[in-house]
């Protein structure tokens, strides 16, 4: 079983979307992680396996994690207007996990190259980058 940890802030919208499109795949265990609980609600009405508020969370769960999926600023401090605290960056940064973000041109964060696509887009693309490591992982319990 491939473990995802799905990381999202203010308002969950795009980790609800996130959640959503990875409940189509087999043989994973999603875990969803808020910044704030509006986000964490959002994310646990998608049909998040389990769900979690705050710092701390994103510390412990980006240990345990096989793919972690956010917005690219999950792996910058600060960003989400200051959602994302320097220790969750780093967490995340320094995580055994893939990492699959979404670009995001938004809190001061401007990826080159990224125009043209939509958000429903990027989440599927996203989704495919999940399948082919969750295959790769051989089904491998944690």
């Amino acid at each position: 079983m491939t473990n995802i940890l799905v990381i999202d802030g203010q308002g969950g919208g795009l980790g609800k979307q996130l959640v959503s499109a990875l409940r189509r795949l087999d043989n994973i265990r999603i875990t969803a992680v808020g910044t704030n609980s509006a986000a964490t609600a959002a994310m646990r009405k998608a049909g998040a396996d389990q769900t979690a508020t705050g710092e701390n969370s994103v510390l412990v769960t980006a240990r345990d994690a096989d793919v972690i999926l956010g917005a690219v600023g999950i792996v910058m401090a600060d960003s989400f207007l200051g959602e994302i605290t320097p220790a969750m960056a780093l967490a995340v940064g320094r995580s055994r996990a893939e990492k699959v973000l979404i670009p995001m041109n938004r809190c001061g964060i401007i990826i080159a190259g990224c125009t043209g696509k939509t958000i429903a887009q990027c989440i599927e693309e996203a989704v495919e980058q999940v399948k082919l490591l969750a295959g790769s992982q051989g089904g491998s319990q944690k």
